[in-house]
């Protein structure tokens, strides 16, 4: 749940917004950091949905089917393992689950994502990924923000600083996650970037923000408070040298006030339609959490928000495992996340199709790595960065198709490997934004999101 500190650290505030102070509102929205800028290139997605699977889905379970695993199901691994273990390999391990092939494109996919199989012609599935960390913290963090070990700004902020939001009523970038993933605010945090490009988080679906309303004082008087407060606060801050925290403050009034009339009705989804929130699973009480997240960013998008993320990283149902970490228990806790969140990513993707924003809207979907094909213990996968799989829909993809491809066993990517940092590059790109053009200044040195890195993957873009 957003408490008032967290609205007024989170929401919209920033750096260079000393022209906010003593302004009328519509003076100070034109002057907020968040305002729509000129991309580098064309845009072909004008916004964002990241829907994080945290804890690394199984590649080999899901989206990448290997029949060698079934002819070597419970013997040792005949190929030569990478050093880079966290346990002692185990035994090849075949998957519990079987695949079909969907779609005129013809893509296979597990039984686990019927929903998602439906839509196979508009996904680019990308089974070619890897990543340089092992562990959860490490690889979160460089799938969110480029870097493994220190803070750095989330490619959500990134693409704030680039692109401004197109609507100054709400923040230009919201993280929706009922659970908070362990790695928690560092995931969305805008780090050295000014303050206005972090990531507002919602945890509370019931209750998205406290605190908006002010039942004290009508519009009119807390507009004329707010002007007297930005005199006073640019005054102090002529004579500040650390700006950054008091320009953010002074951003999250303005925009809290200018929230109180557009937040509520967008957060509402009580105005959707039956048919509607049966689309995406909310009348059944297994896909009702993701289903409600999922319906939205829909919602968030439809309104000019830039960036929506949504976290998957508890399961509904008490399967006694960390939600895409399946050490053990794999078929069990595959069954369970699977039937969470497949029908509801089916409902966005419908949904999104049928109101024309599916085209210019860009889904990515995918964890910080994928699961070895070897077993851990009796019935688990351990985390496995060394070739997994994740897939991108809508704005400028090219659907229907398979990039790059991992071995026979699903170990190592092997044909037109995808770097996290190749995947940051082309999602800028796709956005209007050139990787490495996109930078700040700090520390001495300029930094990017993709740092001295990535490449665009050209050959998933939609060239048409």
């Amino acid at each position: 749940m957003l408490t008032r500190r967290h609205l007024l650290q989170n929401l919209g505030m920033g750096a260079g917004l000393c022209g906010l102070a003593g302004t009328v509102a519509g003076q100070a929205a034109a002057a907020s950091p968040l305002s729509a800028r000129n991309s580098h290139h064309p845009i072909r997605a004008k916004r964002l949905i990241f829907l994080f699977m945290a804890g690394g889905p199984s590649h080999v379970d899901l989206f990448d089917p290997k029949p060698r695993l079934e002819e070597f199901d419970g013997k040792p691994a005949p190929f030569k393992l990478p050093n880079l273990e966290r346990t002692p390999p185990g035994k090849i391990r075949k998957s519990p689950f079987t695949f079909r092939r969907y779609g005129e494109s013809g893509i296979d996919v597990s039984e686990m994502f019927p929903h998602v199989a439906r839509h196979v012609d508009d996904l680019c599935v990308i089974r070619s990924m890897v990543a340089d960390n092992i562990n959860h913290n490490g690889a979160c963090l460089q799938m969110n923000t480029g870097e493994q070990t220190f803070s750095r700004p989330s490619m959500g902020s990134w693409l704030l600083y680039g692109l401004g939001t197109e609507n100054q009523n709400l923040p230009g970038f919201v993280v929706v996650a009922p659970n908070q993933p362990a790695q928690g605010a560092p995931l969305w945090d805008s780090s050295f970037l000014p303050a206005a490009y972090q990531g507002t988080c919602v945890t509370d679906l019931k209750q998205p923000i406290t605190n908006l309303a002010n039942n004290s004082l009508d519009p009119n008087s807390q507009r004329r408070q707010l002007d007297l407060l930005a005199r006073l606060n640019r005054f102090h801050r002529n004579q500040s040298v650390s700006v950054d925290e008091l320009d953010a403050r002074i951003a999250s009034f303005e925009l809290a006030f200018r929230m109180q009339s557009a937040a509520p009705e967008a957060f509402d989804l009580s105005g959707e339609s039956k048919i509607t929130q049966e689309l995406y699973g909310i009348d059944d009480t297994v896909t009702q959490t993701f289903g409600e997240q999922c319906l939205l960013a829909r919602r968030l998008v439809e309104r000019g928000v830039r960036v929506v993320q949504l976290y998957h990283n508890r399961s509904s149902t008490a399967s006694g495992c960390q939600i895409w970490d399946q050490h053990s228990n794999l078929k069990m806790g595959l069954t369970n996340n699977c039937a969470a969140s497949d029908q509801p990513i089916a409902g966005l993707l419908t949904d999104l199709k049928a109101r024309g924003l599916l085209d210019d809207t860009l889904v990515v979907w995918g964890g910080e790595f994928g699961r070895t094909p070897t077993a851990e213990g009796k019935n688990g996968r351990e985390h496995h960065p060394f070739g997994f799989t994740m897939w991108l829909a809508g704005g400028g993809i090219k659907g229907g198709t398979i990039h790059g491809s991992t071995d026979e066993f699903g170990w190592y990517s092997q044909d037109d490997k995808v770097h996290v940092h190749d995947l940051h590059a082309t999602i800028l790109h796709l956005m209007g934004l050139d990787h490495e053009r996109l930078t700040w200044r700090h520390a001495g040195r300029d930094f990017r999101l993709t740092d001295v890195h990535g490449r665009v993957v050209h050959e998933i873009l939609n060239h048409s």
